[in-house]
């Protein structure tokens, strides 16, 4: 069975990696990684945060002690609360390089544009062969609009493949006002791929020591609905580039929607944490043998083949699906 996807220009086996995630910090799990078949393999991200701490930190230290420095840098978080630094990271990344065979694809997460875009080249230069930028951000200012946000993003956009040669994706939330006319813009602005979707993770609340707590709570197959609804919507015109589904994936059909959707990647990382590297093997013979009973030729036949664009009407074909749902309670 022919297997073999596109994405981000670069030419994959299959579609199955493992995202961003802590499943890239150990040399050994990266090797298993491979072992198990992955095609490519995300590294967590280097964040904005990190990056900005360190250069005020810099700048103290040559400049001396500043009135605001202490107070401007308790905005970060603690720098232990990240796994490595900016230029642990980059080694981190050529020791990536130098033990796989396959695709390296880094990740810078960040909200503004600025010199901590600039770690894109280091990435590069490091031998990622790609770059997820991944955009997270919750817009709390009443003053900051829908639209400003979206420039803002695009200028990060522009600036980051203004600086290196790879592929860039974007990682986007679900929550703009008309994502596939962003989604677009991303595409005119350069961005090579988009990723759907990041998740935001909600806090909690301790009614008895009045603060907010924090959980991480992995993903399940609910959660692929909404990647479904918008690989269908972005694959079937908006977007041009390559799709990658992010969020979900936890089974064989699973992947096959995701597949079916429009997604030139799969990425897998609750599953794999749950479960361990291994089961990346699971899903990539699971779903060749899915194609083979199925009779499809080739895992091409498969994609996009419930892409909106099948459908004449694609706004209307989805209020006519919220109108059935809801006369079927």
């Amino acid at each position: 069975m022919d297997m073999k996807t596109r994405y981000l220009g670069l030419e994959l086996k299959h579609p199955f990696m493992p995202g961003a995630c802590p499943l890239a910090d150990e040399l050994d799990t990266v090797k298993k990684l491979e072992d198990a078949g992955a095609s490519a393999l995300v590294v967590r991200s280097l964040f904005e945060e990190q990056i900005v701490a360190e250069e005020m930190a810099t700048i103290d230290a040559m400049e001396g002690p500043a009135d605001s420095f202490a107070e401007a840098l308790s905005y970060f978080p603690k720098m232990d609360s990240f796994k490595l630094g900016p230029d642990d990271y980059l080694e981190h990344l050529r020791k990536i390089k130098s033990t796989v065979g396959i695709p390296v694809i880094a990740s810078l997460n960040g909200t503004t544009p600025g010199s901590w875009l600039r770690y894109a080249t280091s990435m590069e230069e490091a031998g990622a062969d790609a770059l997820e930028l991944n955009v997270y951000m919750l817009a709390t200012d009443p003053e900051v609009t829908g639209q400003s946000l979206e420039e803002r993003t695009i200028e990060m956009v522009k600036s980051v493949k203004s600086q290196v040669k790879i592929p860039v994706a974007v990682k986007l939330s679900p929550y703009y006002s008309s994502l596939a006319n962003f989604a677009r813009n991303l595409n005119d602005a350069g961005a090579d791929g988009v990723v759907l979707f990041n998740r935001f993770y909600q806090p909690d609340i301790d009614v008895e020591e009045l603060e907010a707590t924090r959980e991480l709570v992995l993903s399940d197959s609910s959660e692929l609905l909404l990647r479904l609804r918008w690989l269908g919507i972005l694959g079937a015109g908006p977007f041009q580039g390559s799709m990658a589904a992010s969020g979900g994936v936890h089974t064989t059909l699973d992947a096959v929607k995701a597949i079916m959707c429009g997604a030139h990647g799969v990425q897998v990382v609750s599953a794999l944490l749950k479960r361990g590297p291994q089961y990346l093997a699971t899903l990539i013979e699971e779903t060749e043998k899915w194609l083979e009973r199925h009779e499809y030729e080739s895992l091409a036949q498969m994609r996009g083949s419930m892409a909106l664009d099948k459908v004449s009407n694609p706004a209307a074909f989805e209020r006519a699906n919220y109108v059935e749902i809801l006369k079927s309670w």
